[in-house]
């Protein structure tokens, strides 16, 4: 596609005014069902964690790790470094990232709900190998089949959440999915502590529960309406108008028709999306689709959520203890989300993301001095200080919550048009995961080396992205999914990277002044 002109922006003038449509009940349960995705990655973050703190588990696939676990010589940070049990953590995440580069075409070709369904049945088949799992390369085989599940599900759901909403509530409702996750991962911590006991099988249950809502998001897959601007995409535009007018509950829907056959002609001009989202016109949103995600894991919450009952037996709490800390801040990171859906289409993105990092980085330092001056190779936390510390991790849980959790996945879901949506939204889904996997294989030996300094590792990178957010990232409140792209141009440092393309109606270099004010606000 050529660069240059009118054509090449897709939507061509402004008209987010004359959107019409409210909340229906035809996006609210397509948004439920569709957020169930967001659970089963949530509850595969969440349940690895449990899983490997538990001794029937590592005594039958990790005697090493399980013999060093047990003896009483071993250094507190480094009893649990085994690259062999990082990579039953990690090969999820390597899987999923390889899937997400074949799901951008399945979702383009077949649209949003083909992903989900193929999501779904990935799951269901890696949950089966999981339970049923009698050695080592059956349980990574399993991890990998719900890795592939990962890949086309944070692929297709996030999309369909952001292209079914109206405008004014897509911040909201595309977090389903992050609060979906939340739930997820709080649902995994309580099963964990709820399945510890019961040796020596425990472990199979807390890795078989995940088939539950694995089915629920592929039955749910199969009876969800396609989202309008997928079936325009695909030249079913009389079916996309009807779906609008449904989901909308109204059938003064001209304008935002109008935008997604506009957005639809550019479209289907790409033959080649992720060469074209290379274009210097596509700059803003890609430089988004990589550090958006990559910040994301470099907050190092994973870190927490994957490891919390390993994390915490290291500080020195038993192994209920460990797992009723984790299931604590399982729930808080759950109720957080709350907050986010509540404010984030009335204060903005950057406010949020900006806040959130600050409380951060606090959180971070503080757990770093407490562990260098009270916690060492061959001492325990005291009562006192463990609850400190449980405390401290709970606000930086809390503060990624409302922040760069829902976040990370909403901002990168709602800047791209319509042409390089599903390749862009695959850029995303496979930062996120090659920096999950990276971590997740990484994590444990880093504990190892740097000790306490992991937490003020990971406190320098919130540092760095919190400054990124507040220079780069313009507001995108409010604006309509498929007039985002008139938004770089009004921002004073992504205008200077783009190339010049004359505006409709007043919405070029001219009208600046309103225009740059609204891209800061």
């Amino acid at each position: 596609m050529a660069g240059g002109g009118v054509a090449a922006l897709g939507v061509k003038k402004e008209r987010a005014a004359e959107y019409k449509g409210r909340m229906t009940l035809a996006v609210a349960m397509a948004c439920l069902v569709a957020a169930v995705g967001g659970s089963i990655f949530g509850y595969d973050i969440g349940i690895s964690g449990g899983v490997t703190s538990m001794d029937p588990f590592l005594e039958k696939f990790f005697p090493v790790v399980f013999r060093r676990k047990n003896s009483g010589h071993q250094n507190n940070y480094c009893k649990y470094d085994n690259q062999g049990l990082s990579a039953f953590t990690s090969s999820l995440y390597l899987a999923g990232l390889v899937s997400s580069l074949v799901a951008s075409p399945v979702t383009r070709n077949y649209g949003r709900r083909a992903s989900i369904v193929c999501g779904g049945i990935s799951f269901l088949i890696g949950a089966i190998l999981n339970v049923a799992a009698v050695n080592l390369e059956m349980l990574i085989l399993g991890r990998i089949m719900l890795g592939v599940g990962i890949g086309f599900g944070n692929q297709g759901v996030p999309l369909y959440l952001s292209e079914m909403a109206p405008a004014h509530l897509r911040g909201g409702l595309n977090m389903m999915f992050q609060l979906a996750t939340t739930l997820g991962i709080f649902t995994a911590n309580m099963v964990n502590y709820g399945t510890q006991n019961l040796k020596p099988w425990g472990w199979r249950l807390s890795l078989g529960l995940a088939a539950a809502p694995a089915l629920l998001m592929t039955v749910g897959g199969l009876l969800l309406p396609e989202t309008p601007n997928s079936l325009i995409e695909r030249g079913r535009a009389e079916e996309g108008r009807r779906v609008l007018e449904r989901i909308r509950g109204t059938a003064d829907v001209d304008a935002e028709f109008m935008d997604m056959s506009e957005a639809s002609e550019l479209a289907n001009t790409i033959k080649n999306p992720f060469r074209n989202i290379l274009e210097p016109r596509n700059r803003p949103q890609l430089v988004m689709a990589v550090c958006m995600p990559a910040f994301q894991i470099l907050t190092g919450i994973n870190s927490i959520l994957f490891y919390a009952p390993v994390l915490f037996q290291t500080m020195g709490f038993g192994a209920s203890a460990s797992l009723y800390s984790s299931v604590i801040t399982g729930a808080v990171l759950f109720l957080s989300t709350l907050i986010s859906i509540a404010t984030v289409d009335r204060l903005g993105r950057r406010k949020l993301l900006i806040s959130g990092g600050i409380q951060m980085i606090v959180c971070q330092v503080i757990v770093a001095v407490i562990l260098g001056v009270k916690f060492g190779t061959d001492k325990q936390l005291s009562r006192s200080y463990s609850i400190v510390v449980v405390v401290v991790i709970c606000l930086f849980v809390m503060a990624f919550g409302w922040s760069w959790g829902p976040l990370g996945w909403t901002v990168p879901s709602e800047i791209f048009p319509l042409e390089t949506r599903s390749a862009g939204q695959s850029i995303t889904v496979a930062v996120n995961l090659f920096f999950t996997f990276v971590i997740a294989q990484a994590f444990l030996s880093m504990l190892c080396a740097f000790k306490f300094g992991i937490f003020l590792f990971f406190a320098a990178w919130i540092t760095v992205m919190t400054v990124f957010v507040y220079v780069f990232l313009p507001e995108t409140k409010g604006v309509p999914i498929e007039e985002m792209v008139l938004l770089w141009r009004k921002h004073w440092f992504w205008k200077k990277v783009m190339p010049d393309m004359p505006l409709e109606d007043g919405w070029g270099e001219g009208d600046g002044g309103r225009a740059d004010n609204k891209a800061h606000q």
